[in-house]
């Protein structure tokens, strides 16, 4: 606080100078001077010095995200020509079955793996020793819940001195400014950053502009929208005693899911989402950053160089960058972070689509170090596994629905789409049955809850039009770094 009682705001203009000293430079290229990668000049380069390639994977990080366009329409012309070359062959149907075994041995592990113990939270005494944590928010135009977040934020039970809390306006047109301005009077740790009509970066820019100012070990990240526990800090921070822990995302879950069919359906999801993230985690696989509620090492994030201002989804991207780095991104599953869910078919169809483009986005980027960087097998088979459920099969559809009506036969990826549909079914009851984990199940609300997960399976479905379309599109058009924001009515 300042002489006069002013709350604590910080012109960012006023700080380039510090942010340009602490922050490490950037890796990614300026997009004044795109330079396209020709993916099958890539696919054919000869094999360089592995003490080169470290150095290219350290100076040259970012650079595979020039060329996503040609790269897309490479993948999609790839996907449409196994496809469409399966059905003409007489043997391509056992090449499909053949696939479909492997999936199968890989979804037994997923299914049959133990999740990870979670450690217990720090008690009162631990507290005295506690790591420092800050906590970002990126706020723009967030009158209707900024207010409750900064609320819950500023009385969670942990010393005030070991955590404070930074809120990014992103010239907010609305009452945010003046809500901030109120809050920042009544809480000494929370700290207002504004950001000009002009900037640049999106939330990944409004988190590289605040975070040189942080000082905490740990950095968390949340949204506007979010709901949390007091509790949530002395549960997360134990997970990173373990040295090789770079990250931990906080298992989501939907405030306003009893509203309708659209909000229903995003729970259903969310429980699907925290359910694979245990069992993949379990299994040596990849854990992933899902934004709100994500919580980074200080010097993981630094090592990392950052949020990556030239995608869409920064966590998505970060997630990808840390397992390259060799850190590990464990995952919290209670208490869980509330956050809104849409609720309507509309604003579903453009977050949703913003969601498949980063992640389609992530793998083109960095798929050279992806194949070459030593990320150990458990990972790159667990990787390989979730791009072809989650990616390339809902894009095979298109050619395979297309050559199942010309040559009146069955879909050809028909075993492995079952297969995929059961485990997401499977996912979706277990995720919801320990989100429950209190409450014992009679038979009733067993037959209860597969219902639940038989409808949120048919909601899931959703993807099979979005993601061939995400793809499509970022084949045929130049690239757009444009991020939309979703609107938060305080539900």
């Amino acid at each position: 606080m300042g002489q006069d009682d002013d709350p604590p705001v910080v012109n960012i203009e006023e700080n380039e100078l510090l942010r340009n000293r602490l922050m490490p430079d950037k890796y990614w290229t300026d997009n004044s001077e795109p330079q396209e990668l020709d993916p099958l000049r890539s696919l054919l380069s000869e094999w360089s010095d592995p003490e080169d390639e470290e150095e290219e994977f350290r100076s040259d990080f970012f650079q595979g995200l020039s060329g996503r366009r040609k790269k897309a329409a490479f993948v999609l012309m790839t996907i449409w020509g196994i496809t469409i070359g399966l059905h003409l062959v007489a043997w391509g149907t056992w090449i499909v079955f053949g696939l479909t075994a492997l999936f199968l041995l890989q979804a037994v592990r997923l299914v049959w793996a133990k999740p990870e113990e979670t450690p217990p939270p720090l008690c009162d005494e631990a507290l005295a020793n506690a790591p420092s944590v800050s906590l970002l928010v990126a706020a723009k135009n967030e009158e209707a819940v900024i207010g409750q977040l900064v609320n819950q934020l500023c009385n969670l039970d942990y010393p005030v001195p070991k955590y404070d809390l930074w809120v990014v306006d992103d010239h907010s047109t609305d009452q945010t400014p003046v809500i901030l301005e109120q809050l920042a009077q009544q809480y000494p740790q929370l700290k207002i950053i504004r950001r000009p009509a002009n900037a640049e970066g999106g939330k990944s820019g409004a988190l590289n502009q605040v975070f040189p100012l942080t000082t905490g070990d740990i950095v968390g990240v949340f949204d506007a929208d979010a709901k949390v526990s007091p509790d949530l800090l002395r549960c997360v921070v134990p997970l990173f005693e373990a040295q090789e822990m770079g990250a931990v995302q906080v298992r989501k879950s939907i405030a306003n899911a009893s509203l309708n069919f659209w909000t229903k359906g995003q729970a259903a999801e969310m429980s699907l989402d925290g359910y694979f993230q245990q069992q993949r985690i379990a299994i040596g696989g990849i854990g992933e950053l899902r934004g709100n509620g994500q919580f980074v090492r200080r010097s993981a994030l630094i090592n990392c160089g950052g949020w990556n201002e030239q995608t869409i989804t920064d966590d998505l991207d970060l997630t990808v960058r840390l397992h390259l780095d060799n850190w590990k991104i464990g995952f919290l599953s209670q208490p869980a972070v509330e956050e809104e869910g849409v609720t309507n078919l509309k604003s579903l169809w453009h977050q949703r689509n913003r969601w498949g483009e980063g992640g389609y986005q992530r793998y083109l980027d960095y798929w050279r170090f992806i194949c070459t960087q030593p990320m150990g097998w458990r990972k790159k088979l667990d990787m390989f596994s979730f791009i072809l459920m989650q990616y390339i099969l809902p894009t095979a559809a298109v050619p395979d629905f297309m050559m199942m009506t010309v040559r009146h036969r069955l879909p050809i990826f028909s075993p492995l789409t079952g297969l995929i549909l059961f485990l997401s079914c499977w996912g979706i009851f277990n995720g919801v049955r320990r989100a429950q984990s209190d409450q014992k199940l009679g038979l009733g609300e067993i037959f209860s809850l597969g219902w639940q997960s038989l409808k949120g399976l048919w909601y899931m479905m959703h993807w099979f039009i979005i993601l061939p379309s995400v793809t499509t599109r970022m084949s045929v058009r130049p690239k757009r770094l444009k991020w939309v924001k979703t609107v938060h009515q305080g539900h």
